[in-house]
């Protein structure tokens, strides 16, 4: 009874861990389209904001002693630190530059994208049924990109660079956790200061720093006040990523991605009037039917697996 309750209360932070996730990335989605559209805020420095605030958090988690950080060698985490920096500006740069259709579509081809590296890299080996869960995923992909979003050449490429950056960075998150044995947040407490210094020198050759449009420029109340809550929210959703991807898998975390994807267009059709045809609904159905089945399948493997460990003398 003890080991089937403790399995419970591992399910249901892992469940509460997910909802969370979906609540603030839905709201720092929209939130970040608001501040592009209706102050023009430059996109490096609002990462930049978003880094820093994440390490203040992280920092006033510490002296709270809700984790305690762990020395880390700064050169396992180079790598991880760039891939911070590109994950986050390219999707912002995506989200900036495309609706918010084609910002989640290309999202949600960032699980085949893992799924390659983890075979190819990582000599990781994935089911035939975890494979074919991908079909339905990707049908309902083309289904929404095809009656819906339209691409431009600038936010296509993008797009591509956002898909590629967050592969690599989720799937090294994950792996990274396991090597230096770390938890999420003694992880992120360290390479978010990492990516922040790594903006601080990009950002005067992209974006302006003082006077109009730069960072310290002569920003409204009302902007200051956004770009500070998109901190706040971009805080929840690293912290929120790094806990899944390391009490799940990056695959897991993706796939829930999807999920995210199909509430987000339902939001825009319920809550803003966005058109949303029979076509697109079938998209979203398929979508969602490849989440569950990939769903049933992985949570069966995964039983199988501890039958067998269970059985062994």
């Amino acid at each position: 009874m003890a080991s089937l309750a403790e399995r419970v209360r591992g399910h249901g932070r892992i469940v509460a861990g997910l909802l969370f996730n979906l609540l603030v990335s839905i709201c720092i989605v929209f939130l970040n389209k608001w501040i592009y559209v209706h102050h023009g805020f430059p996109n490096m420095s609002l990462t930049l904001v978003h880094f820093v605030v994440t390490w203040l958090g992280l920092y006033i988690c510490q002296k709270l002693d809700i984790f305690a950080p762990k020395s880390l060698p700064p050169s396992k985490l180079l790598l991880l630190a760039l891939s911070f920096c590109g994950f986050v500006v390219f999707t912002n740069l995506s989200l900036q530059n495309n609706t918010i259709g084609t910002y989640q579509l290309a999202k949600a081809m960032t699980t085949p994208v893992i799924i390659a590296i983890q075979t190819l890299c990582y000599q990781k080996s994935f089911s035939t049924r975890i494979q074919l869960t991908l079909i339905p995923i990707t049908l309902g992909v083309i289904l929404n990109s095809y009656y819906d979003v339209k691409f431009n050449f600038l936010g296509m490429v993008f797009a591509a660079l956002g898909v590629l950056v967050t592969s690599l960075y989720q799937v090294w998150v994950g792996a990274k956790q396991h090597e230096l044995q770390v938890n999420s947040m003694q992880l992120l407490y360290y390479q978010a200061p990492m990516s922040s210094a790594m903006l601080l020198v990009a950002v005067p050759f992209f974006e302006p720093v003082f006077g109009e449009g730069g960072i310290f420029g002569p920003w409204s109340v009302s902007a200051v006040l956004m770009v500070l809550l998109s901190g706040v929210i971009a805080f929840m959703v690293n912290l929120s990523i790094y806990w899944i991807i390391g009490n799940t898998s990056p695959v897991t975390y993706n796939m829930f991605g999807h999920f995210k994807f199909c509430i987000t267009l339902c939001g825009g059709y319920v809550l803003f009037k966005d058109p949303l045809s029979v076509n697109q609904g079938l998209g979203i159905l398929c979508t969602l039917f490849g989440i569950l089945a990939y769903t049933h399948f992985k949570l069966s493997e995964q039983e199988g697996s501890k039958s067998k460990l269970v059985q062994r003398p």
